[in-house]
């Protein structure tokens, strides 16, 4: 057997064919040598903040699944498309506010504290900021004289108008401005101290009499009230003068 080198034949495949057979030689240095992979090292080394910077880009991955997979939150248009702001005709009963109402009669008093007996500026300053969703109101003056003599309960306190339900389950939709609104809240009368010699007679009477009831009324100026309630809320009362007046 001829085991020189032949003129063009690699210096590895003559090594194989010495130790192994030609077909099995041929083999090894065909898928060994030929085809062999060549793995390449980088140039440079890893920057210093290599690992930071996988941090960063995980989290942005996370971030852009995060809002692939939320909803983005509807616009004015599309809740006001949707009817989100209307109140179903299923529902424009009276009856079915009446306890709204009876909360905000609570809510009202709370927010007015001692002055619901005395009224006055500080009282101007707390209804001011007040809520009136719930809220007893009837139109006194308004530049529609249609609108005049409206009575029932706000649903809705929007900027620039007030939705009333009333007894006749009639949604009236007013709008604020040119018009003067009424607000009444029962309150109870201070009782006076009963006399001491009949003190034990009167006691009687006094469980048997019903608590009396007094009324606080106040009007507001819809000019004035051309605000959202929440952003009522958050300003400052100021007096000042009005030509409507």
């Amino acid at each position: 057997m001829d085991t020189r080198p032949k003129k063009d034949q690699p210096i590895a495949a003559v090594l194989l064919s010495r130790a192994h057979d030609p077909d099995e030689a041929s083999r090894i240095f065909t898928e060994k040598v030929q085809q062999r992979p060549l793995f390449l090292a980088p140039s440079s080394p890893p920057p210093s903040d290599a690992r930071a910077a996988r941090r960063r880009a995980q989290e942005k991955k996370k971030q852009q699944r995060k809002k692939a997979l939320k909803p983005k939150p509807l616009s004015a248009a599309q809740r006001r498309r949707l009817g989100l702001y209307d109140v179903p005709r299923s529902t424009q009963r009276y009856a079915l506010f009446e306890p709204l109402h009876r909360l905000w009669l609570g809510y009202v008093r709370e927010v007015l504290g001692a002055e619901v007996y005395t009224g006055g500026e500080g009282a101007a300053a707390k209804l001011a900021s007040a809520d009136f969703h719930g809220a007893g109101v009837e139109v006194v003056r308004s530049g529609c004289v249609s609108r005049v003599g409206i009575k029932g309960i706000v649903v809705k306190d929007s900027k620039f108008a007030f939705e009333i339900i009333t007894k006749k389950n009639r949604l009236k939709l007013v709008p604020k401005e040119g018009t003067v609104f009424r607000f009444e809240v029962p309150v109870p009368v201070p009782k006076a101290p009963a006399p001491a010699a009949d003190a034990e007679g009167e006691e009687g009477q006094a469980g048997a009499k019903e608590e009396q009831m007094s009324s606080f009324v106040f009007e507001i100026h819809g000019e004035q009230f051309q605000y959202r309630s929440a952003d009522r809320a958050s300003r400052k009362f100021r007096s000042h003068f009005s030509k409507k007046l």
